[in-house]
């Protein structure tokens, strides 16, 4: 017998009807001989509602316990979904992240998964039981639930995919596939059969919501067979793989942007001096993301090196840079909002030179002021206006002929 490791989101477990649709769909798994394990997401908003709930209370909630409060969310879940597996005359059994053996580091809110003990699991399967895992969550070494960050609940799949060694593991949302852009806001974006590991890794980094950037990494890093299904459709979706064998002769095969991004620069009296490790050291110290980094030296103007965070860590760095002033060594920091990050990826890059050129030719004759850049082998980004973030990706979408 194969195990599959089936994957819900909280739009498809919304609803006590969208839950037994759910079971029925595991069941026929499970009646092609396969063991089954399903991992699910809290119902709907629920995890909207927990934080507007703890915001209630105070400004500033503490991380572990808004880990407790927020694992909350999944048990209802799987305790709902098991009872649908027995409503339909089926046994199985439910599982938090910590029953189910999933360890993590002791970074609350954002924890990742060091190992996955598995005994109890395998018992359960072996017995003839679905197993109903808890997404999102599990328990650090000294017993303080944690939670992986938002949209955690892909990474717990295709973790315990790898760890249980199953033939395929399958993340059902409320879009049939991995699609060439969002096309909520570009015409003409349409689903891809395959994509390579490392192309969606991109993808996913870049803003794109369909997978988490840590489930396609665990997905690579452990071979994991990965695919991205409607949970309302029996069609076939996206297949992520190392080696993609069709559609090989695009050279950028999607379109990824991100809203709510922030620049902030620092400026020195002289040249940093080793200042510039120290600001870094200093904000990952407190677990904030640094996306694009930009230094300038010259003899006519005062150094500086600018980089882009998510707006939502904003103040975070504010307030480490304030507290380490000293030490870091800098005069003076600005910030600016409202901007976003608009990018370009595909394995084809690498043997078409000339890529990035065309792509700040387009935004050129689109009017859209470049302010930041970060390229790679297959990925080139640009920190644009928000407000020019749409019409960016139509127009990059449609240069690539990536429409339909």
């Amino acid at each position: 017998m194969e195990t599959v490791v089936m994957k819900f989101g909280g739009t498809s477990v919304a609803t006590p009807e969208k839950i037994i649709g759910v079971a029925k769909r595991a069941i026929l798994e499970k009646e092609k001989g396969n063991r089954v394990v399903i991992v699910v997401s809290a119902m709907g908003k629920t995890t909207d509602t927990l934080v507007a709930l703890a915001n209630e209370i105070s400004a500033e909630p503490p991380k572990r316990e808004m880990d407790m409060l927020l694992a909350t969310g999944e048990q209802v879940t799987i305790s709902l979904l098991a009872m649908a597996f027995k409503a339909l005359g089926h046994e199985a059994l439910s599982f938090t992240g910590w029953q189910a053996g999933i360890e993590t580091e002791s970074v609350p809110r954002n924890a990742r998964i060091e190992q996955i003990h598995t005994e109890r699991l395998e018992r359960v399967l072996d017995n003839g039981y679905f197993c109903v895992v808890a997404g999102f969550q599990g328990v650090d070494k000294v017993g303080n639930i944690t939670t992986l960050g938002r949209g955690g609940s892909d990474t717990t799949a295709v973790a315990l995919a790898a760890a249980l060694n199953a033939a395929k593991c399958e993340i059902y949302t409320d879009v049939d596939g991995v699609y060439t852009a969002d096309p909520r806001y570009v015409a003409g974006a349409r689903k891809l059969e395959q994509i390579s590991y490392d192309e969606m890794l991109e993808l996913a980094n870049l803003g794109a919501g369909v997978l988490h950037p840590r489930a396609v990494e665990f997905a690579k890093n452990n071979n994991v067979p990965l695919s991205v299904r409607a949970s309302y459709s029996d069609e076939p979706g996206t297949i992520i793989q190392e080696v993609i064998t069709v559609e090989k002769n695009l050279i950028v095969r999607g379109v990824a942007f991100e809203r709510g991004i922030a620049r902030v620069t620092a400026s020195y009296e002289k040249p940093f001096n080793g200042s510039l490790a120290k600001i870094f050291m200093k904000l990952a110290e407190h677990h904030i993301d640094v996306d694009i980094i930009v230094q300038s030296i010259s003899e006519d103007v005062p150094p500086s090196v600018s980089f882009s965070i998510k707006e939502e860590s904003l103040e975070e760095t504010k307030r480490v840079l304030e507290t380490y002033r000293n030490e870091i060594g800098f005069l003076t920091a600005n910030y600016e909002v409202g901007l976003a990050k608009v990018s370009i990826v595909g394995s084809g890059m690498v043997s078409n030179p000339g890529v990035a050129a065309q792509m700040f030719d387009i935004l050129r004759m689109q009017d859209i002021p470049v302010k930041m850049v970060s390229t790679s082998e297959i990925k080139v980004s640009v920190v644009v206006p928000e407000s020019g973030m749409e019409k960016s990706a139509n127009a990059l979408h449609d240069a690539y002929g990536l429409s339909y």
